[in-house]
C-alpha cells in the first residue's frame, strides 16, 4: 500500500515538473520569441528604440529625453533621474516637500536669468519633472519661451526660430489624448539642419 502511495506521489511530482517545463518553454521561449520577431518585422524602428540617425550617427531616441546645455539649443524639461534611461522614475516628492520647493526655486531663477523672463511667465513643464523623468517633449509655450535665446545664439531671426517651433508642434495623440507638444531632440536637429544649409 505504501509503495502505491509513494508511486502516485512520484508520478504527480513528475507530471508537475513536466507541465512546468512545458509552460516555461511555451511562455518563455516560443511566445517571447514570436512576439519579438513579429514586433521587429511590423515595427522595425520602434523595436530598435526609435533611434534618430543623422549622417549614419545615432543622435538619440525619439522617446527618451537628453540634456542640452549649449545655449544654441532648446533645453529639455528637468529630469529626476539625471536623464538616465536605466533609472526611470519621478522624484516622488510631495508639493509641500522643502527639497522640491528648493529645487524648483533654483530652476526658476536659472530660467529667469537665462531667458530674461519673469517667474510667472515660465511654463510649469520647465520647472517640473515628468513621471518617468525622461519625457522628450516640452510644451509649445516652453519652446516659444526659449526661441529668443536660441535665435540670438545662432544669429537667426527670432520669427524664423518661432516658425520652426510651429512646424514641430505635435498635436494630441489621435487628436484626443494628451496635449500639444514639441519633441526637443527633433527640434534641435532641425536647427542644426538650418545651420548646415546656411554654410
Amino acid at each position: 500500500m505504501n509503495s502505491i502511495v509513494y508511486t502516485t506521489k512520484t508520478q504527480h511530482v513528475v507530471m508537475g515538473l513536466r507541465a512546468s517545463l512545458a509552460l516555461l518553454f511555451v511562455c518563455g521561449v516560443v511566445y517571447t520569441g514570436t512576439v519579438t520577431q513579429l514586433g521587429g518585422a511590423l515595427f522595425p524602428v520602434q523595436a530598435k528604440g526609435s533611434v534618430i540617425h543623422r549622417d549614419n550617427v545615432a543622435m538619440g531616441s525619439e522617446f527618451i529625453a537628453q540634456p542640452f546645455v549649449n545655449p544654441a539649443y532648446f533645453y529639455s524639461r528637468p529630469s529626476a533621474v539625471g536623464y538616465d534611461p536605466m533609472a526611470t522614475g519621478g522624484s516622488n516628492l510631495a508639493p509641500s516637500n522643502p527639497a522640491l520647493r528648493e529645487r524648483v526655486m533654483a530652476t526658476s531663477q536659472e530660467i529667469q536669468a537665462r531667458e530674461s523672463v519673469q517667474a510667472a511667465d515660465i511654463p510649469v513643464d520647465l520647472l517640473a519633472t515628468s513621471g518617468a523623468g525622461l519625457d522628450p517633449h516640452i510644451s509649445p509655450a516652453a519652446a516659444k519661451l526659449q526661441a529668443a535665446r536660441v535665435a540670438q545664439a545662432r544669429q537667426l531671426a527670432e520669427p524664423q526660430v518661432l516658425t520652426l517651433v510651429a512646424q514641430y508642434i505635435e498635436p494630441p495623440q489621435w487628436g484626443i489624448f494628451g496635449q500639444a507638444r514639441v519633441n526637443v531632440l527633433k527640434l534641435n536637429l532641425a536647427l542644426d539642419q538650418i545651420a548646415k544649409h546656411a554654410q
